[in-house]
């Protein structure tokens, strides 16, 4: 059911934030870093202010603690806190250490129903054999969207043994958020999946589609997709795109596109927590004024510094309070979430 109140009286919500634990409290999570990402997660730690060593200490409640004290020292109203499904093969059988991190379904479900500020997206492969019925559960027990990356869970969007599936999102209502472009933070196991086409088959089985990054590349030498994205707008009435991952030094690149129309109207905000946020890059292109880049960037925390930094680069309020209009809506989560 869509959310009845209008945009206006609502607060923002950034809805693109990962949920990230080692299993230390029990929740079922797992962290699998190797090889270079070892020094850039440790990178990102400490950029949320965790404490040295929390991948190997008590990361699970030391991470959702410092989520909820920035969520509450924030702007925002909410934010939307993403599931990790395993990588699964086409015959739907765990491909044994490809992923890198796992968070289970119920464990953003039990998070959103202790924490006011959290909304529960949760992530089913769909080539699982028990796809289906876990969608069952996961809307009975109070999912708003549902997330996945293709490139790197191995997910062909477009195969039509998925039809059901889709159509069954459709249905309740469960809009998608999907990785598009490349990417570096994970591991890839098809790179081709990183083209938003990827996406069409849900769409057509009437999916709201969200498409994180906006397709944008964040590699120098990586295949740029944004154009691809930008195209299916015009096709597709319900796919949007979100703005996470644009305060870092390449996927931003596109801001001034999606600040006009048709783009400016399907745009969500999303930071991609806890993924750097550094104003620098939109400084220098010239989308925000020293001034306004100063006073961000002393914002120590870094959801409220990239909601700013979106802002002063002229995303208008509608944007960052759009989503609210396509997340489904439960009894859990009645039409006072995110009111001023």
């Amino acid at each position: 059911m869509k959310n009845e109140l209008t945009p206006a009286i609502l607060k923002p919500v950034d809805m693109h934030v990962h949920i990230v634990g080692n299993g230390s409290g029990g929740t079922g999570c797992w962290l699998r870093v190797r090889g270079w990402r070892r020094p850039l997660a440790a990178l990102m730690t400490r950029h949320i202010g965790l404490p040295a060593g929390a991948m190997e200490g008590d990361l699970d409640g030391l991470y959702v603690e410092r989520l909820v004290q920035l969520v509450r020292g924030s702007s925002l109203g909410a934010v939307v806190i993403l599931a990790q499904d395993d990588v699964y093969d086409e015959s739907g059988r765990v491909m044994e250490g490809a992923g890198s991190f796992f968070v289970p379904n119920d464990h953003v479900l039990n998070l959103a129903a202790w924490h006011r500020e959290f909304l529960p997206a949760v992530s089913i492969h769909p080539a699982r054999p028990d796809a289906l019925e876990e969608l069952k559960r996961c809307l009975a027990s109070g999912a708003v969207m549902m997330k996945c990356l293709p490139n790197c869970q191995n997910i062909n969007c477009n195969d039509r043994r998925f039809t059901r599936f889709w159509e069954s999102m459709a249905e309740a209502g469960l809009p998608l958020l999907a990785h598009t472009g490349d990417e570096h933070t994970l591991p890839v196991i098809r790179k081709e999946f990183a083209d938003p086409r990827i996406l069409t088959l849900p769409l057509e089985c009437g999916v709201t589609v969200i498409a994180a990054h906006c397709a944008t590349k964040s590699g120098l030498f990586t295949r740029e997709h944004f154009h691809a994205f930008a195209e299916m707008t015009r096709r597709y009435s319900n796919l949007y795109g979100d703005t996470s991952a644009f305060n870092v030094p390449i996927r931003g690149r596109h801001v001034p596109r999606c600040l006009r129309e048709p783009l400016a109207s399907r745009m969500v905000h999303g930071s991609d927590f806890p993924v750097p946020v550094n104003g620098h890059f939109a400084w220098m292109r010239g989308f925000v004024r020293w001034r306004d880049f100063r006073r961000c960037q002393r914002n120590p925390n870094v959801l409220e510094r990239d909601y700013q930094l979106k802002v002063a680069m002229g995303f208008p309020p509608e944007s960052f309070t759009r989503v609210w209009t396509l997340l489904r809506r439960t009894q859990a989560y009645p039409q006072s979430v995110g009111r001023k």
